[in-house]
């Protein structure tokens, strides 16, 4: 059986880099649910064709498309999350890779609840909105993309309301998560504190 940590929480709280480090330290799979809706986005971008139709037949080569990265197609991405067939396609993608190989990590805003509600541990990473959008605006400086911190922090408010407010499989924290505030906690400190809960859960597995 695959051992499956399920990490949700919403944009910059710090779910990308805890998973990538559990990932590593751990060696399980890691996937980064983000880079689905944006791999369907860029497709939609370049072709036109239907976000939906896109999803249904979305491979993992996808994923490896240079520009998933850019504003553009994140922006896209925002739009096409809340569709709901778009969502319900992408679950058996997400579904598939929670059982590949040993140990799987998965990062999203509905993992815990919707995708692998058994997860053997759940995380819900949260930090303020103040907090996420500093380290958002930095990050888009360090790429010399020109905005302003007031603009990154009302689209990270944006962002949030979307998140929370759309009909089909809203982020919600799992009621079996452990929390991991980030806001005034090193991510240092947040890696090891998720680590020590992880290896505990696979020990009294064992």
């Amino acid at each position: 059986m695959t051992f499956v940590v399920s990490i949700d929480g919403p944009a910059a709280a710090g779910k990308g880099t805890i998973g990538r480090s559990l990932a590593t330290h751990f060696s399980f799979s890691y996937l980064d649910t983000g880079l689905l809706y944006r791999a369907v986005a860029s497709k939609a971008l370049m072709t036109g064709r239907d976000p939906i139709e896109i999803a249904t037949q979305l491979s993992e080569k996808d994923l490896r498309q240079s520009n998933l990265r850019n504003l553009e197609v994140a922006k896209e991405a925002s739009r096409i999350a809340i569709v709901p067939e778009v969502r319900i396609a992408l679950k058996i993608f997400q579904e598939e890779f929670s059982q590949k190989g040993n140990g799987a990590i998965l990062d999203g805003r509905d993992i815990g609840t919707v995708i692998c509600p058994d997860a053997d541990i759940k995380f819900f990473i949260l930090a303020s909105s103040t907090v996420r959008a500093k380290r958002r605006f930095a990050e888009l400086q360090k790429s010399n993309h020109s905005t302003t911190f007031e603009v990154v922090l009302s689209e990270i408010l944006a962002r949030d309301k979307m998140d929370a407010d759309r009909t089909y499989s809203p982020m919600i924290k799992p009621k079996d998560a452990f929390v991991l505030d980030t806001s005034d906690l090193s991510i240092i400190d947040a890696v090891n504190t998720a680590k020590s809960l992880v290896q505990r859960v696979i020990s009294e597995k064992n």
